[in-house]
């Protein structure tokens, strides 16, 4: 969601220039800030910013230049002259010599200037929201750029996942062999201290290992990568079904974990879980 746009140009007496600037939230988060003028169309660039950018902490500054000198801001004769004599006296009641400083500080009082404010025109507006369309452009396509590029990284963690799942198979064989070794070098060990009957214990080893068994959890954290893909892919806004395929990634590898019982299967699941995790942080930044 990080982004910046601008737009520049001029209106006749005037510059006009918009800067619109995105970082990421949760929420949409607008500050705005607009030249007096503008203040009546507050809400309607609120609308235009969201429906353009969605999300994000957003900040939009307009303002004004004027490129005119006859339109200039002009003094306000009747109100410094009545600065310059309260302050002369105020100076001399409290015996300061306060001349040299009296125009100047005249100058910097309330309303010592005064500008004539022109009604803002329909023409006008809708040159203001031309440049507002470019400055979201603009911000938009920066954050397609930083799209791009975290999407990049998405694909290769992904790619890591999928590389990761496929390296637990010929461990999974070998676990089940361990698994049935070592359930026979206990048999071996009290059969002479109780009757087995085989069949039964052949029974419950069979439950056993299905209770341990993981193939269910890996097709579906694969079907989950495909989908995560698939979503990817789409163009859509879909910060939040990411978010949610990644919670059941994580559901599934913690299960396969859970259920290991095997030292290099579990080694795996803690990467598994940290790729998982490192695109976790980034989708936060994804619409």
């Amino acid at each position: 969601m990080t982004g910046y746009g601008k737009a520049q140009s001029s209106y006749r007496n005037k510059q006009i220039i918009i800067e619109i600037k995105s970082l990421n939230s949760k929420q949409c988060d607008i500050n705005i800030k607009l030249p007096y003028k503008l203040k009546e169309k507050e809400l309607e660039i609120r609308n235009m910013i969201t429906d353009r950018l969605q999300r994000g902490k957003i900040s939009c500054v307009i303002t004004y230049e004027i490129t005119d000198e006859e339109k200039a801001a002009t003094i306000n004769a009747p109100v410094v002259k009545s600065y310059v004599r309260q302050i002369k006296r105020f100076s001399e009641d409290m015996k300061i010599n306060f001349d040299s400083e009296l125009l100047r500080t005249a100058l910097t009082m309330p309303e010592a200037f005064e500008k004539e404010e022109e009604e803002l025109t329909q023409e006008e507006w809708q040159f203001v929201q031309e440049n507002m369309n470019e400055a979201l452009n603009q911000c938009i396509e920066f954050r397609k750029q930083e799209g791009a590029a975290i999407a990049k990284d998405f694909n290769t963690r992904i790619n890591f996942l999928s590389q990761h799942i496929n390296s637990i198979d010929p461990l999974e064989s070998r676990r089940i062999e361990t698994i049935k070794d070592r359930l026979r070098e206990r048999l071996n060990e009290i059969k002479n201290d109780f009757e087995i009957d085989q069949n039964r214990f052949d029974q419950e080893v069979v439950y056993y290992l299905e209770k341990m068994d993981i193939t269910e959890e890996k097709v579906r954290l694969k079907n989950h990568i495909d989908y995560f893909l698939e979503m990817l892919e789409s163009g859509e806004f879909v910060g939040k079904k990411l978010n949610f395929i990644l919670q059941e990634m994580v559901r599934e590898i913690n299960t396969m974990g859970s259920k290991a019982n095997d030292s290099e299967i579990q080694k795996i699941v803690v990467q598994m879980k940290d790729e998982v995790e490192k695109i976790r942080e980034q989708v936060m930044n994804v619409l």
